[in-house]
């Protein structure tokens, strides 16, 4: 697989990278411990060397077993991991607070089983804590060689500029996929600008792009997306005419829908790494593939028109969680 170059300090990833979230956090039950640790280990040997994590997918439980997967291939892999919520539980709130930070940074390097966190994101900015001092904690941790590069999650145009003055970004983690475009108004020229690089989670829409859901799929009692206004039943209805234009432009190029979302996401700024999570072995196969997919330039205008077209129906997060984000 290429790799890619993000930020402006030798953040060197594979294109496309693993997010590890879904194994235990967010998508119902969690993956059985040994097929996730098989299905990590996969994505290596097929040339991922990019895995996100964080604190707050099961309070370290996530960071425990992306250790384990890739301990015997450490120093081949970049990982990121996430401090920002109270006792490290999405549900409790922001604590960004300089002595959070390097409690949690501890625990990481514990559960990661390593010396350093290669990229280590705020995973939503904190209005209680200057966003300064923040980015200043990170640089000392940078000094002290536990860190090595600072990235942000789901931040503001206001707050990456001010983290950016103290200690260079490298990265911006947001989410980002044909199915939630906002980024493009401000944010991405903004990155383009300051030379920060873009990691986008949900590529594939968190799974409605790979047009496996639809308006009659039931998802587990404790999906995350249950909660989510694009993912009502009806939402889910209206918003198949874009899974109706991927699946064309996928029968065109002998791809899947899945691998045409994910090769028009690369195709949109060089300094792009997506992250797209998976649970399923066949599924990490496809979206490694997408990485061989050559959208053309007739391709990529008709996919520009067509969604200039095409109204996106509901809220990408309930209310409660949207106020979190661009802070």
């Amino acid at each position: 697989m290429k790799t890619r170059i993000v930020g402006t300090q030798g953040l060197e990833v594979s294109e496309l990278g693993l997010g590890c979230m879904g194994f235990t956090f967010g998508y119902g039950p969690a993956t059985d411990e040994n097929e996730a640790v098989k299905l990590i280990q996969n994505a290596y040997d097929l040339g991922v060397t990019f895995f996100d994590t964080a604190e707050a997918y099961s309070q370290g439980g996530n960071e425990k077993l992306l250790g384990k997967a890739v301990k015997s291939f450490r120093d081949k892999v970049v990982i990121a991991t996430k401090f920002g919520f109270q006792d490290g539980d999405a549900s409790k709130g922001l604590d960004s607070r300089p002595e959070r930070i390097r409690t949690v940074v501890e625990n990481s390097l514990k559960y990661l089983q390593t010396d350093v966190i290669d990229l280590l994101y705020q995973h939503r900015v904190d209005p209680n804590v200057p966003v300064e001092d923040v980015a200043g904690t990170v640089k000392d941790l940078i000094a002290e060689g536990k860190v090595k590069y600072f990235g942000m999650s789901e931040a503001g145009a206001a707050s990456i500029r001010k983290a950016h003055a103290v200690l260079p970004v490298t990265a911006l983690q947001s989410e980002y996929s044909m199915f939630f475009r906002d980024v493009e108004k401000e944010i991405l020229p903004l990155l383009e600008e300051l030379e920060i690089g873009f990691v986008p989670f949900s590529p594939l829409g968190k799974g409605f792009l790979t047009g496996a859901i639809n308006e009659n799929t039931q998802f587990a009692e404790d999906d995350f997306r249950n909660t989510v206004p694009r993912f009502s039943e009806e939402n889910r209805k209206a918003n198949q005419t874009l899974v109706d234009l991927l699946k064309s432009i996928a029968i065109e190029n002998e791809a899947t829908p899945a691998q045409i979302a994910l090769s028009w996401l690369l195709a949109q700024k060089p300094f792009i790494a997506p992250i797209p999570g998976t649970t399923k072995l066949h599924r990490l196969q496809e979206n490694v593939d997408s990485t061989a997919v050559e959208l053309t330039s007739d391709d990529l205008a008709k996919i520009r028109e067509s969604l200039t077209q095409i109204e996106i129906v509901g809220e990408r997060y309930p209310q409660h969680l949207q106020q979190r984000v661009g802070k």
